[in-house]
């Protein structure tokens, strides 16, 4: 019978170094000669199955572990970046995609580096060129610091893999309150207390370490609690893989690095609340029902939305969502973008965008469909979402949060139902970057184009240009 031969040779030598060996020392141990051993290393000769049998009764490992090794995950990251379009003129096979991953999984990994370094790098430029107030500017911008935390997320889609294993790795662990309160003390000896919010200076939360407590505030409610306390967790318990993350960041300021921690931390700890592959599912099955999903999961409406921003993991996408949170007065406080959207920089500012119109309808679901001049088309889902309360006197903050999609994916959406005929609003990036000539609900003339006042007649449109 023909034994199927396989090539693994950085494996090989990487499990070769790993138990201390020379070549000489493996070759006698598999009773082949040194020179074969060499050659299967360079991937010149195959690993036959009799070889990989040995190998893993000579040394006492699980052969499942070394013929796989991570290469599923690396080929599916490859595959995921080589379909961007500056790969598109390059003949790529997947299966030889695939053999880079088998066999060349250093090299494999040192693309997606350069390529991750490579998309932060064309946020920053992109940034630089427009400014960090979205018009042009003569030089080189200020380094801005929201900026480089946002330009390091999107360059990685919002989607960390080893947060999210890390996570899941505690998830069945960790449900409940009692539950997170109880690993704090028996892992980390510290006492947690729900006190009145004057107590800890009207703050959420607050780690005191002289006295081995954490205070948080009994204003929270259920879901507020379970995410401090998974956030608690995070900074006790991962702080080598979020520090690992940021080191391979670009960043010119120290505040910008503080904020992509900070990101990281909270993904971290959204991730322990929804486990990727659980909430993918249901997320699935629900049609990205927020509200569904947000009493499946016990956590917040925000929460799930902005969950949804990050299931880009190669290999098990979802729906790749934008994020957008606004204020009455049109302020962006947080914007994810896990789609690569062309308003993920400047978007939230056109007025005819639903995410502004929620404040109308407080707590209310309301959809459209939106389409760009350059035709782009999109499902949007906004929502106003309240921070703060739990009293009669505490403060609350009221904001509108919008998802937004490609049109593409309406069938997955459960609120796309019932909306086959409806029409799309045409929307603008920002007012100085549409050039929709009769939006009457303009505040600024477009860029590049001449002003045409016209004494004699009076449109209604504010700003008029010329169409040429």
């Amino acid at each position: 019978m023909t034994r199927k031969a396989i090539y693994m040779g950085p494996r090989l030598k990487r499990l070769r170094r790993d138990l201390g060996l020379t070549q000489a020392n493996m070759a006698t141990d598999l009773e082949i000669s040194p020179s074969y051993v060499a050659l299967m290393e360079r991937n010149q000769r195959p690993l036959t199955a009799d070889l990989l049998l040995k190998l893993a009764v000579t040394y006492r490992i699980d052969v499942a572990t070394l013929a796989d090794d991570g290469q599923e995950e690396l080929n599916a990251r490859l595959q995921s970046v080589l379909r961007e379009p500056i790969f598109a003129d390059i003949d790529l096979p997947a299966l030889d995609i695939a053999d880079i991953a088998a066999s060349y999984p250093a090299f494999g990994e040192a693309l997606l580096r350069l390529h991750t370094a490579y998309g932060e790098e064309q946020l920053a430029l992109a940034e630089r060129r427009e400014g960090t107030v979205g018009g042009p500017t003569d030089g080189p911008s200020r380094a801005d610091p929201v900026n480089e935390a946002r330009a390091f997320l999107a360059a990685r889609r919002n989607c960390f893999p080893a947060l999210d294993d890390s996570a899941a790795a505690l998830a069945d662990e960790l449900r409940c309150v009692e539950a997170m309160v109880a690993r704090l003390k028996a892992r980390h000896g510290l006492t947690v207390r729900f006190v009145e919010s004057s107590v800890i200076l009207g703050a959420l939360r607050w780690h005191d370490q002289h006295r081995d407590r954490v205070y948080l505030s009994q204003l929270l409610d259920d879901p507020a609690r379970r995410f401090q306390l998974a956030l608690q967790l995070a900074l006790l318990e991962v702080r080598a893989p979020i520090d690992a993350l940021i080191a391979e960041g670009r960043f010119e300021t120290a505040s910008g690095r503080s904020l992509a921690r900070r990101a990281l931390t909270n993904y971290w700890a959204a991730a322990l609340l929804m486990p990727y592959r659980p909430f993918s599912r249901a997320a699935r099955k629900a049609r990205h029902d927020i509200e569904a999903l947000a009493r499946e999961f016990g956590t917040s409406y925000e929460q799930v939305a902005h969950r949804l921003t990050t299931l880009q993991r190669p290999g098990e996408e979802g729906v790749p969502f934008f994020f957008l949170r606004v204020d009455r007065a049109g302020n962006v406080s947080k914007r994810l973008d896990g789609a690569g959207f062309p308003f993920a920089r400047h978007g939230g500012a056109c007025p005819l965008w639903n995410v502004h119109s929620t404040f109308e309808a407080p707590g209310r679901v309301i959809t459209q469909r939106l389409e760009l001049p350059d035709g782009q088309r999109f499902i949007s889902i906004a929502r106003t979402v309240t921070a703060g309360g739990g009293a009669y006197s505490a403060p609350v903050a009221q904001r509108s949060v919008a998802l937004a999609c490609s049109a593409e994916f309406a069938t997955q959406l459960v609120y796309a139902e019932g909306k086959d005929g409806a029409g799309f609003t045409p929307i603008g990036i920002a007012c100085h970057l549409c050039h929709r000539p009769q939006c009457i609900a303009r505040s600024a003339p477009p860029m590049g184009r001449d002003m045409a006042p016209d004494e004699h007649l009076e449109s209604g449109v504010p700003f008029a240009f010329a169409d040429r």
